[in-house]
């Protein structure tokens, strides 16, 4: 049996699956919300016991740098050691791997079905990938291409300097460096950057925020949520701006993303962000702002370009990089 974890600042999702050969069966899974958690051992010790399961192989796919088998959440106060994991659990190791290197891994084990394609690229398109994943955080990965398999490797690209392309934008990066010491690409591209666009435009005298949407902000639970809801049914032009900028600003980055990783074969957009609001990223928006780099656009336009609508993304990949570590191992015992 494999423990599987999709580790976030918002929620932690753990599932059990039960493998036939390299065919995974999820067998259950759970939903946590990570504040109300002191840690993942507690949620750990919590589901198996719960679910009777006997943990066979472990990995973990976290919201954070992982160094030397430790990760720090990047929006959570939380720790997590593999080594810990590994004594609690009674194995010889457990995989911790960034989230998006989880997504990474389970891109290949999706459907057709799973994804919402926004530029077909070239029908012989071949090569690099790239993921990346607006969420509580923005989350970025690649994937080598070696001529007969894909390897995931983790970056954190969402925190390097955000880039402004036109007036509009740098007035918002000016805004937010009154905030925030360093203003990244995720102080905007996720649920609190949404919130963090839309506070521009109002206290900027950009748009007018009527009363009622005021007082529905104020008692809203994920005001992120609603404000992009309200844009995607046409009830608020704060609304709707906000969520111009966010797809624009998204374009412009996964753009980026797509050259630094030379991503010729495919860019994958993930998060539940990208899939709730497919309508506005089907825009012409995304795609202009994607293909506006230079001379470079015709390599761009070769690149397919899809959203992953599956959130079982990251916990399938944590599964397979068990399965993918175990044939490693065997195919070195065999050399050796």
């Amino acid at each position: 049996m494999i423990l599987a974890g999709d580790i976030g600042a918002t929620r932690v999702r753990l599932a059990a699956f039960q493998t036939e050969g390299n065919q995974l069966h999820r067998v259950v899974d759970k939903t946590y919300k990570s504040q109300e958690h002191s840690g993942l051992a507690d949620l750990i010790k919590t589901f198996v016991g719960t679910e009777g399961i006997m943990v066979h192989s472990a990995c973990f796919g976290v919201a954070g740098p992982v160094r030397s088998g430790k990760s720090k959440i990047s929006n959570l106060e939380w720790t997590i050691d593999a080594r810990e994991l590994a004594s609690q659990l009674k194995l010889p190791s457990v995989g911790l791997i960034n989230d998006l290197e989880a997504y990474a891994y389970g891109v290949d084990a999706l459907e057709s079905k799973d994804f919402v394609t926004l530029s077909e690229g070239a029908e012989d398109a071949e090569g690099n990938r790239a993921v990346i994943s607006a969420r509580t955080g923005l989350g970025i990965a690649g994937l080598f291409w070696d001529g007969f398999r894909h390897h995931p490797f983790p970056c954190e690209g969402g925190h390097s300097d955000f880039a402004p392309k036109n007036d509009l934008e740098m007035e918002l990066a000016q805004y937010l460096r009154k905030k925030h010491q360093h203003v990244s690409w995720e102080r905007i591209l996720s649920g609190p950057g949404i919130k963090n666009i839309y506070d521009f435009l109002r206290d900027a005298k950009k748009a007018d925020e009527p009363d009622w949407l005021r007082q529905q902000i104020s008692q809203a639970k994920d005001p992120p949520a609603l404000i992009s809801q309200l844009a995607l049914e046409g009830k608020s032009a704060i609304c709707e701006q906000t969520l111009s900028i966010f797809v624009s600003v998204y374009g412009s980055e996964t753009g980026n993303c797509a050259l630094n990783f030379m991503a010729t074969g495919g860019v994958f957009i993930g998060g539940s962000i990208a899939a709730k609001i497919v309508p506005k990223m089907r825009d012409p928006i995304f795609m202009k702002s994607f293909l506006d780099k230079g001379r470079m656009q015709p390599l761009l336009s070769d690149m397919p370009v899809k959203i992953i609508l599956n959130d079982d993304a990251g916990l399938i990949g944590a599964a397979r990089y068990t399965l993918i570590q175990k044939a490693f191992s065997r195919d070195k015992r065999a050399i050796a």
